[in-house]
């Protein structure tokens, strides 16, 4: 009986030197939680505040910064945006730059002071209900005040007197665009296919070169009379096609099945969908290079997919993460790709409303694929 244990305890020696000598996977048990708490418990918000806001005044009255100043006061809203036309509030709200457009229309104070009741337009970006919902919801009460507040300091109506019970001195309109029914499947669907994307493309390229080293095959790819970026090329090509002819399978899907509009460019989405995959693939063959067999590979695509997945927009609003998560979440692709596929599917953006995303995402493959190649040329070494 006393050898069972001293084998097993042999065994369990050997285990525990052989996970101290594997850095990445002793490593992977570490940050896993360690980010996932982080996460979790400072990024995630599920009640987002400080929504970007751009507000169109056509008259700049007492009024006007007393509603203005009772929107900011819930927290909920943050006034980013003064746009001098309705195309330029349009253009903001296609490109994500704000979720509300409050438009105050010419005569709104003189209007209410005659008792017309005049109407305020709140647009709210509603492809994440989740982000939209809370917000409106708190808006009619609060501004509802405000005016009323400043219409009895301007007339001196006591306070108390029975004006209260009076009927609204406005009404305020909301248009919830581009999901007006709140649909869930509108916001997670265009979500999914970069999501799935993300996690497929990772993984095929992360393997690619470690394959080759344990099947004893990398000696003859060496060997070979091939640059560092054509070997990277012809591996990364083939999972090109692979992943369009999964995004044309979702796409098809969401729209038969969830009926999931197509409002822009299919011809825009097919090309910003191929510069997502090749940077995805190009990350994934730098993680490649970097690990010593498959298992080390696939721990750094998990660890750089879980913060895809928390921080880009998928899960959760973006908008209610606070600014360092914001920052972070500008590094991943996964985040530009969700704005523009939702933009381009739900809103119908254009190359110039994408613009901003377009370059970053393309900063980010050129990166990604010159660590690839001077990776790998140490790799040759």
């Amino acid at each position: 009986m006393s050898g069972f244990f001293r084998r097993v305890g042999a065994m369990m020696r050997k285990e525990f030197l052989q996970l101290l000598r594997d850095r990445v996977s002793f490593a992977t048990m570490i940050m896993i939680p360690l980010t996932q708490l982080i996460l979790f418990g400072y990024a995630i918000n599920t009640t987002p505040r400080h929504l970007p806001t751009a507000v169109l005044a056509y008259e700049n009255t007492s009024l006007t910064r007393s509603i203005l100043a009772a929107i900011e006061n819930t927290k909920y809203f943050s006034i980013t945006h003064h746009p001098a036309s309705a195309t330029e509030a349009e253009h903001l709200m296609r490109a994500g730059d704000v979720l509300f457009v409050v438009e105050i229309p010419a005569g709104f104070e003189r209007a209410m002071r005659r008792g017309e009741s005049p109407a305020m337009l709140v647009a709210a970006d509603a492809t994440d209900p989740v982000a939209s919902g809370s917000a409106l919801a708190t808006l009619r009460s609060l501004v509802d005040a405000a005016v009323k507040r400043e219409r009895f300091a301007v007339e001196g109506g006591p306070r108390g007197s029975g004006q209260e019970a009076a009927p609204p001195p406005f009404e305020i309109i909301t248009h919830a665009r581009y999901n007006p029914a709140a649909v869930t499947q509108l916001n997670i669907v265009p979500g999914l296919l970069g999501t799935i994307l993300t996690m497929t493309m990772l993984i095929f390229t992360a393997l690619s070169v470690t394959r080759e080293i344990e099947r004893g095959t990398m000696e003859t790819l060496l060997a070979m009379p091939i640059r560092p970026v054509e070997v990277m090329l012809g591996k990364i090509a083939p999972y090109v096609l692979v992943g369009a002819g999964q995004a044309a399978m979702i796409i098809i899907a969401g729209i038969f099945l969830f009926q999931v509009p197509v409002v822009g460019s299919l011809g825009l989405l097919t090309a910003l969908t191929t510069l997502f995959i090749v940077t995805n693939l190009s990350i994934g063959y730098t993680f490649s290079t970097l690990a010593q067999n498959q298992l080390q590979a696939v721990q750094m695509t998990f660890m750089y997919f879980l913060p895809n997945i928390l921080l880009s927009g998928f899960m959760f609003p973006f908008d209610g993460m606070p600014r360092w998560a914001q920052w972070v979440s500008e590094t991943l692709p996964l985040t530009h790709y969700l704005r523009m596929v939702r933009g381009i599917l739900l809103k119908g953006a254009g190359v110039h409303d994408l613009a901003n995303d377009i370059v970053a995402l393309a900063a980010i493959m050129l990166v990604a694929m010159l660590i690839a190649v001077k990776r790998f040329r140490q790799t040759l070494d």
